[in-house]
C-alpha cells in the first residue's frame, strides 16, 4: 500500500506549481484541465511522476488553518528525500525559505510553507534501521 496523491485546493496554480517544481524537479504535469466542481469553475493540474502526484485545483476560498493553532485540518505532509541539503538549496534558489527544521541523530528535517499555507516537511533518514529512524 502507498499514498498515490494528495489533492490541494489552492488560490494560484502558477505559484503553487513553482513551489512543487522546485521541490521535485524530476516531476512533470501528468494531466491538466478545467471543469466545474460543486457548481464553481476551476482549473486543475496533476503534478508528479508515474506513481505519485499532487493534484492542485484553483479557486480556493478563504485562508488555510493556522499552523501554530489547534484547529482541525491538515497539519503537514512529508516527503522522504535522499539529499536534504540539495533540496534546501533548490527551494532557496526558487525563493522559498525554511520555516523550521530539526536535527536528530538518525534523521534531519526541513519544513517549508507553500504559497497557500500548507506546511510541507522534507526528511532525510540517516539510518536504515526503523527503530533508529523512528525514535524520538
Amino acid at each position: 500500500m502507498f499514498l498515490e496523491h494528495v489533492n490541494l485546493v489552492v488560490t494560484d496554480l502558477k505559484k503553487s506549481l513553482s513551489f512543487y517544481q522546485a521541490a521535485f524537479p524530476h516531476w512533470y504535469i501528468r494531466s491538466e484541465g478545467a471543469g466545474d466542481w460543486n457548481g464553481k469553475p476551476r482549473k486543475w493540474i496533476h503534478f508528479g511522476d508515474d506513481y505519485h502526484y499532487i493534484a492542485l485545483s484553483d479557486h480556493g476560498e478563504g485562508i488555510n488553518r493556522q499552523l501554530s493553532g489547534h484547529q482541525i485540518g491538515l497539519a503537514h505532509f512529508a516527503y522522504v528525500v535522499k539529499n536534504l541539503d540539495a533540496l534546501i538549496k533548490r527551494m532557496q534558489l526558487a525563493g522559498f525559505a525554511i520555516d523550521k527544521g530539526s536535527k536528530h541523530p538518525f534523521r534531519k528535517n526541513a519544513y517549508f510553507i507553500d504559497p497557500n499555507g500548507f506546511e510541507v516537511e522534507f526528511v532525510e533518514y540517516l539510518s536504515d534501521l526503523p527503530h533508529e529512524r523512528n525514535s524520538d
